[in-house]
C-alpha cells in the first residue's frame, strides 16, 4: 500500500491545516501545475471532499509554494474532466 503524503496548508490568517495529497499534474495547455488534496472531510452523504488548487511557485528556484485558485472555466472543465478519468479507473480496478 502505498503510504500518504501529507502537506501543510497556511491559510491568510496564517493557520496551518494538515491535508493529504492526491496527485499532482500539469496541464500544458494553460502552462500550469495543480494539486488535488483532501482534509478527508465528508459532506451529508459521506463523500470525502476534494480540493483542487493551482500550484504556483515565483520563480524556480523557490522553495515556497502557494495554492490558487483555478481561474477559468476551461481550466474547470479540464480538470473535472481529468477527475472522472482518474473516477472511472479507480472503479475498474475495485471490481
Amino acid at each position: 500500500m502505498e503510504e500518504k503524503k501529507i502537506i501543510s496548508i497556511v491559510d491568510e490568517n496564517g493557520a496551518i491545516d494538515e491535508a493529504e495529497e492526491l496527485l499532482r499534474l500539469e496541464l500544458s495547455e494553460f502552462n500550469k501545475k495543480y494539486i488535488i488534496y483532501t482534509k478527508n472531510e465528508t459532506d451529508d452523504n459521506n463523500n470525502v471532499t476534494i480540493y483542487i488548487s493551482e500550484l504556483y511557485k515565483e520563480n524556480e528556484n523557490s522553495s515556497d509554494v502557494e495554492l490558487r485558485a483555478i481561474e477559468t472555466d476551461q481550466e474547470w472543465d479540464k480538470l473535472k474532466e481529468i477527475l472522472k478519468e482518474i473516477s472511472k479507473s479507480d472503479e475498474q480496478v475495485a471490481k
